[in-house]
């Protein structure tokens, strides 16, 4: 990967080998399906997107890719991250398996929910 900050998603994602480049290019277009609102950045040198605040940061790695922040969602859900945690806020796709596309979205979605909800919370006071 490059030392130097990237200034934009495409940039970031070209840092890295091409089976990495691969599975970052599926997770950028799952978040953009899910939330085709949100807007592309990079923050904290990663890549991110934001919607009503922060919404989701996902990294290349050597051996998986790392998505940021794991919602709270409901038992299910919950269930179904287990096996890809990696800390409390943190859930790694190894590279080599499938993505959870279906898992990826249904993050997204909480996370678009959570961000919602916390802004209502702040018009209200």
């Amino acid at each position: 990967m490059k030392t130097e900050k990237p200034s934009s998603v495409p940039e970031y994602i070209s840092g890295f080998p091409e089976k990495t480049q691969k599975a970052l290019k599926q997770v950028r277009s799952v978040i953009k399906k899910a939330a085709p609102k949100a807007e592309e950045t990079i923050s904290y040198s990663i890549a991110a997107f934001k919607l009503n605040g922060m919404l989701v940061y996902f990294a290349g790695w050597k051996t998986h890719i790392g998505m940021y922040p794991v919602p709270k969602g409901d038992a299910a859900f919950q269930k179904q991250v287990t096996a890809y945690r990696a800390g409390k806020g943190t859930l790694k796709f190894p590279l080599d398996k499938p993505m959870p596309v279906g898992l990826i979205t249904k993050l997204v979605k909480f996370r678009m929910k959570e961000n919602l909800e916390r802004v209502k919370l702040k018009k209200k006071k």
